[in-house]
């Protein structure tokens, strides 16, 4: 593999990029919308594989108090090799001296997580667009 890294939008294609969501499978992701979200945040990672888009993900941060990591996608064909993980840890890194590091996960994936140093909040909470398709893919509890 000749990954090359990158943090720029420059020479992002969004189609390629779309693609890329579609197939992790992290969900419908227009490239309008994604060259919105990358624009505005302020740490991008991008992974190139000979040219080709294989992985990328983003954090929205403050500059002081939080930084928010969403959005880490891979190619099927470059999950389960470590790539992930690399991902994540570049953009924990740029996140550093921020008072705290959020991150959205994937319902199941909290293992791959905790390995990393996140741990789980107790008083997280969310509006989502389509609350039910949220509930029904385990991102909201229950109401008791």
């Amino acid at each position: 593999m000749a990954l090359q890294w990158s943090h720029s939008i420059e020479d992002i294609d969004w189609d390629e990029l779309s693609a890329l969501y579609r197939a992790a499978p992290l969900g419908d992701k227009r490239p309008d919308w994604l060259k919105g979200v990358f624009t505005h945040s302020m740490f991008r990672c991008f992974v190139r594989d000979d040219g080709r888009l294989v992985g990328a993900g983003r954090a929205l941060a403050d500059g002081a108090d939080c930084s928010y990591i969403c959005d880490v996608a891979l190619l099927p064909s470059h999950q389960g090799q470590g790539l992930g993980r690399q991902i994540l840890s570049t953009l924990v890194e740029l996140s550093r001296g921020h008072r705290k590091i959020i991150l959205y996960a994937v319902p199941g994936k909290e293992p791959f997580y905790r390995s990393l140093g996140f741990r789980r909040m107790t008083t997280a909470m969310a509006i989502f667009e389509d609350q039910g398709l949220a509930s029904r893919r385990g991102y909201l509890e229950e109401d008791s």
